[in-house]
């Protein structure tokens, strides 16, 4: 593994505040790959797995401290999430969706078709959040720089209600965790979707700016208007991109990179937070963007240079062997190293035939973002941001009590676990929803990991939803 990309304008720079090692914690639950949406279901936690399984190969688990996250306890999810809501995740079951009192309260919390009952499935939210609260706390004691958590960025998830594959909110819980301590962060979301439930969350307070880069349009969730700018003390102080259709690396840097500057320099945030939903890749199957890793990855390069305290999380991705690339070529960004394209063999090394490389081409779409489009919309945000005043204080009469995880011990990921084997029945579910209705809250803990099987022929797309819907692991 090389520690720099000679002419690729790749490599980290030998000088300057992102030249320092960074000290990363990285949460990982080793079951979170074992949680099954169901046959014909876009969204699979086995990614995760993949993504670690990448890591591991690479050696990059060795650069940085591995946290097995504490499950997040449900007086922890009602922090955000209505008391209600909450009792229903942690009791419905696919055997008691059938149940009288269950069936109608299935409509009430959006529960069914886009977020359908799964076994497990408080389980899998327990998991994903603990991860991002877990991430949170390390980056309140200063025991970390930057922490990871690939089985967060669950950005739909509302108060009372699921949405667009998301129950729970760990996002907005780890952001209420880290207000203890600092007193403003941001919140950057690079998913292909708006980050509506995050926003949603944080719409009326000053001490969260948001800033989400996705598709607008006829597009779910269908909001994410530029003019959505915050209200009351939040006013101005939630930034919306609304891109089009086939958005490439050049033109998605052109408009990142000046506007993240700039909220840095009028915002100046004591930590940030970025979702890298890896649906906004070329070729997910419900994206449309075209991003290549490289071009994705750019995003948390830029952050990681101004040496703020980062929260990294997960989000979407629907072609699994390109947001495993993905999240393990972050991670490799997030401590500091780049990779060798040439993927090292691995548990699921067919899935990235034919090349077998850890970067793909992006495809040959059409770039539906004009220039002066894309200029226009930077203007406009960047005279929002002119709007605002510099750093806006917040006064602290006593620092709320952090949350007391217990210590935990090192995974030792050199140490191959048991392969494992779904045993769980298929649940049909559909694609996405469109258009849903707005809420305000928000905060939470814990998580679940591991490794697998093998074959040896390219897998296409068809063939990676078939395995996966017949045999999930």
């Amino acid at each position: 593994m090389a520690d720099g990309m000679a002419g690729s304008g790749a490599s980290l720079p030998s000088v300057g505040p992102d030249a320092r090692r960074r000290r990363v914690s990285y949460f990982y639950e080793p079951t979170i790959g074992d949680y099954y949406y169901g046959q014909g279901h876009p969204m699979k936690p086995h990614r995760i797995r993949m993504a670690h399984n990448l890591i591991v190969h690479y050696s990059l688990h060795r650069r940085m401290e591995i946290c097995r996250p504490f499950p997040a306890a449900p007086s922890d999810i009602r922090l955000f999430h209505s008391p209600d809501y909450v009792d229903f995740l942690s009791s419905v079951t696919p055997e008691t969706i059938a149940d009288l009192a269950f069936s109608r309260q299935l409509k009430r919390f959006n529960v069914g078709e886009d977020c359908p009952v799964f076994d497990g499935l408080f389980g899998f939210c327990q998991a994903s959040t603990g991860g991002s609260i877990g991430a949170a706390v390390k980056l309140n004691r200063g025991d970390a720089d930057i922490a990871l958590n690939w089985a967060g960025g669950l950005h739909h998830a509302k108060k009372s209600e699921a949405s667009g594959f998301c129950y729970v909110n760990d996002i907005v819980l780890g952001i209420l965790e880290l207000l203890k301590v600092h007193r403003r962060v941001l919140y950057v979301d690079i998913d292909v979707h708006h980050g509506d439930g995050v926003e949603e969350a944080f719409y009326t307070t000053d001490r969260v700016m948001t800033v989400s880069f996705h598709k607008f349009g006829d597009f779910f969730p269908g909001s994410g208007h530029i003019k959505d700018i915050g209200a009351g003390s939040g006013k101005n102080y939630a930034l919306n991109v609304p891109l089009n259709d086939g958005i490439d690396d050049e033109s998605f840097q052109g408009i990142f990179r000046p506007i993240i500057q700039k909220v840095m320099e009028v915002y100046q945030p004591d930590a940030v937070v970025l979702q890298c939903g890896a649906d906004s890749l070329s070729g997910d199957r419900l994206g449309c963007f075209n991003l290549s890793v490289r071009g994705h990855a750019d995003c948390l390069r830029f952050l990681r240079s101004f040496d703020v305290p980062l929260m990294v999380l997960g989000g979407g991705g629907y072609t699994m062997r390109n947001v495993a690339r993905c999240w393990c070529y972050e991670t490799a960004v997030a401590v500091g190293v780049e990779p060798d394209n040439n993927l090292p063999y691995n548990e699921y090394y067919e899935y990235f035939g034919p090349d077998y490389t850890l970067h793909i081409d992006p495809c040959s779409m059409e770039n539906l973002n004009a220039p002066k489009d894309l200029e226009r919309i930077r203007s406009m945000l960047l005279e929002q941001l002119s709007r605002i005043p510099c750093a806006p204080s917040v006064p602290f009469q006593t620092t709320p009590a952090t949350m007391q995880i217990p210590e935990e011990e090192e995974e030792d990921m050199d140490e191959r676990p048991k392969q494992r084997i779904w045993d769980g029945e298929g649940y049909d579910s559909e694609s996405e929803q469109e258009d849903k209705s707005r809420h305000r809250s928000m905060e939470t803990d814990a998580l679940k990991v591991e490794n697998i099987e093998t074959r040896d022929v390219p897998v296409t797309d068809k063939e990676e939803d078939a395995k996966m819907d017949e045999h999930p692991l």
